[in-house]
């Protein structure tokens, strides 16, 4: 469980909780945070916990200790490679929150694991090189982001190859708008990082939440779809859905639409993650269309959230593009967070740093890395001269 005390984290060991004869953790990981991190060793049990920092480490090891309880502690990102790859895991969780999960999810890969992909920034910032690796390895990539996972169960089973050849037209992919749809960019301008942080259907970590209210989250998920289906940035569309209760659809050529339905619930895409190809009990509520009564469809506003725009074009665009959007993205959010830049600013900063980074292609892991650090440098000395 690659971020287990994240939101997804937390989620996938509810989901295991109620399956004890079918799953058992090997490892668990997080980056700082140490005392959740004891708090789930102490109920899961796993054979091995890592954290970021060997100082953590330290302390998690010694609290175990006192507890009894025998796992294995270890610390930093080779440690992850290692949990990732280990012999004794089947399927790997994905959890990790931006680029710093993309190495042990390309190990799980390679390992040829059963690799539940909640992390869209391996795909986002090395697309062509990760596809290529599950094509090599033979490892299953289920994506748990709800709206691929809810694309996943649309489309027929084998659908490589082009969505043409499987009378496939357009994926739909479904956008609540976040809290400030309907908003104008004057008074997005004045969005506070909590505001920005309090979701109106789904409850997120802070990062993801400011990428769902600049519309950012569904940007990376277009460039991930493009990815996973094997779709042209023009056969991804954007549907903004307030209620968040279709979770995304497929459109075919005989007329059909085809759309996954449900409570706005992790628990449910994780579900069919683990189980698959079966269904198991994900302790989510049957969704009770008569309490929904309505289903509200608009398109996008990308001049109030031009992030969405910028990520089909970085798609679009090609090689290193996605990967210097998600690094300068990156930076851009913890700005807000530190009330260092504006709200209006991360889509201003991510802009500013694509048109000023040349455009490289991508042969090797090498160069999306190199990318992702010259377009952090990039953002940052935009950030230090405003």
């Amino acid at each position: 469980m690659l971020g287990a005390t994240g939101s997804i984290g937390t989620s996938t060991l509810d989901v295991i909780a109620r399956h004890p004869e079918r799953y058992r953790i090997h490892a668990l990981t997080a980056h700082r945070s140490r005392e959740p991190l004891l708090a789930l060793c102490l109920v899961h049990r796993p054979a091995v916990a890592v954290l970021g920092d060997e100082r953590d480490a330290a302390w998690l090891r010694s609290h175990l200790s006192e507890a009894g309880v025998a796992t294995e502690v270890e610390s930093g990102p080779a440690a992850l490679v290692a949990v990732a790859e280990a012999g004794d895991v089947d399927v790997v969780m994905s959890a990790i929150v931006g680029a710093a999960g993309l190495l042990p999810t390309l190990a799980a890969v390679h390992a040829g694991k059963r690799v539940l992909l909640a992390n869209k920034e391996a795909l986002v910032m090395s697309g062509a090189l990760f596809m290529e690796a599950v094509a090599r390895s033979g490892a299953t990539l289920l994506p748990i982001d709800s709206e691929h996972n809810a694309i996943y169960q649309c489309l027929p089973l084998e659908h490589r190859g082009g969505l043409g050849r499987h009378g496939v037209t357009q994926l739909l992919l479904t956008a609540s708008g976040g809290p400030f749809r309907g908003w104008s960019p004057t008074a997005l301008a004045e969005v506070t990082p909590d505001q920005a942080c309090a979701h109106p259907n789904w409850s997120m970590g802070r990062k993801i939440s400011v990428d769902s209210a600049t519309l950012m989250n569904k940007g990376l998920e277009l460039i991930e779809a493009c990815w996973l289906f094997d779709a042209r940035p023009e056969q991804v569309q954007v549907v903004v859905h307030p209620q968040s209760v279709i979770h995304s659809m497929a459109a075919y050529s005989d007329g059909s639409v085809i759309a996954q339905l449900g409570n706005p619930d992790m628990r449910t895409p994780i579900a069919y993650g683990l189980g698959w190809p079966d269904r198991i009990d994900a302790g989510v509520a049957a969704l009770d269309l008569f309490q929904v009564a309505r289903l509200d469809f608009e398109p996008p506003d990308e001049v109030a959230f031009p992030c969405l725009r910028l990520a089909r074009e970085a798609m679009a665009a090609g090689g290193t593009s996605p990967a210097v959007l998600n690094a300068a993205n990156e930076v851009a959010v913890a700005a807000f967070l530190d009330g260092r830049l504006s709200f209006t600013g991360i889509a201003d900063l991510v802009a500013r740093v694509l048109d000023t980074e040349s455009l490289q292609s991508v042969c090797d892991l090498e160069a999306v890395l190199e990318a992702d650090v010259r377009a952090r440098r990039a953002a940052s000395d935009w950030l230090a001269g405003h």
